[in-house]
């Protein structure tokens, strides 16, 4: 008997049928359009181009949209290998490339494919804090989203009129026995993909904390994403000041001043947040101290020796803001080395990784 390779038309179950692959695809590009959005507001706070602002208020905003971005990463997981689950058979198709338009779809796919496990893959690993690989991943992330979005553009706009008949095309064809349904795959895929929310999604909502296994837990209720001796920062002795402008404070004059207590969730890139009551100076008392103007962007510097969060911009939207404190005090205790002692900067709606600790200066931009 002649071997006859496997051709697209034998693969008869409905879960390889273009509506499956068109109602699996919308929910994929609802995934990956919020988390593209999102993705690009973070970026756009740690890396802000000229015309970029972002607000203070309310104070939980940025804890709103990261989590949003992960949690649309984390359900963009299963809905993409369910994705290509439903189109693996056109891999057999013949002729490999039938047109132009074909060809460009083909493509288009290749490269969808290929950045979008690139984002999914390396978005899991910055979740769970991971690195195995030399790149700057902020910086890469960056730049294989867009990769990916004009990809998904090119793909939708050559498939169009196959999604468009696909969603309205009404036929009520029963699957062959022992097959499963098409109903049947998109409920499994539901669930796969509730499933890997609830999992971890807890980071983000408190009150769902308890039932996702893999959510970040801290016997502190805050975690701590680097440690003082993995920034190579020792406690801070007598002689420690803090710089604002041309005038120093020392910790004993920071502790005399006025104090403001807050209540401001942190709030990771890696998804995570927590909530803390922090008490402080608030920054804008400070700049008026050393006699610097109000509202000022900020550049804030840490003891830690290098690398590239030793110092962050503070714009002045939330320098003026009186809930953005030079924390010397997390839930009634004073901080701890590990959570910025002597002080460190906790801003309203603001990536954790941008809450400077260990603050020995602050200067006008």
């Amino acid at each position: 008997m002649r071997f006859r390779p496997p051709g697209e038309a034998d693969f008869t179950s409905p879960a390889h049928g273009a509506r499956v692959s068109a109602r699996i695809g919308l929910w994929l590009g609802v995934a990956f359009g919020l988390c593209f959005a999102t993705g690009l507001i973070s970026h756009g706070i740690q890396h802000p181009p000229a015309w970029f602002t972002w607000p203070s208020r309310p104070v939980g905003l940025y804890r709103i949209t990261q989590g949003v971005h992960v949690t649309s990463g984390v359900a963009a997981v299963p809905l993409l290998l369910a994705k290509l689950w439903s189109v693996y058979p056109k891999l057999f198709g013949r002729p490999l490339v039938r047109s132009v338009p074909h060809a460009l779809e083909r493509g288009s796919i290749l490269v969808l494919i290929g950045a979008s496990f690139f984002e999914l893959l390396t978005g899991v690993f910055n979740v769970a804090q991971n690195y195995p690989w030399a790149f700057f991943f902020p910086t890469a992330h960056h730049a294989v989203a867009w990769i990916a979005a004009g990809a998904l553009l090119v793909h939708v706009a050559v498939k169009l009129p196959v999604i468009r008949a696909a969603l309205t095309r009404a036929d009520h064809e029963e699957p062959a026995t022992g097959v499963l349904s098409r109903r049947g795959f998109l409920l499994t895929t539901g669930a796969a993909t509730g499933a890997a929310v609830l999992a971890t999604v807890g980071g983000t909502v408190p009150w769902l904390r308890t039932a996702s296994v893999l959510a970040s837990r801290s016997a502190t209720g805050v975690p701590v994403n680097r440690l003082a001796s993995a920034a190579g920062v020792v406690a801070a002795d007598s002689s420690w000041r803090l710089r604002v402008g041309d005038v120093e404070f020392s910790l004993d004059e920071l502790r005399a001043m006025p104090q403001t207590t807050a209540d401001l969730p942190i709030a990771c890139v890696e998804g995570w947040s927590a909530d803390a009551t922090w008490t402080g100076v608030p920054v804008r008392d400070l700049l008026a101290r050393a006699g610097l103007p109000a509202g000022s962007d900020l550049r804030v510097e840490s003891l830690e020796g290098g690398g590239p969060y030793r110092s962050s911009t503070l714009p002045g939207t939330h320098s003026a803001d009186p809930l953005t404190l030079l924390a010397l005090r997390m839930n009634g205790e004073e901080l701890t080395l590990d959570h910025g002692f002597p002080c460190r900067l906790i801003a309203p709606s603001r990536p954790g990784v941008l809450q400077t600790k260990w603050v020995s200066r602050l200067e006008v931009r």
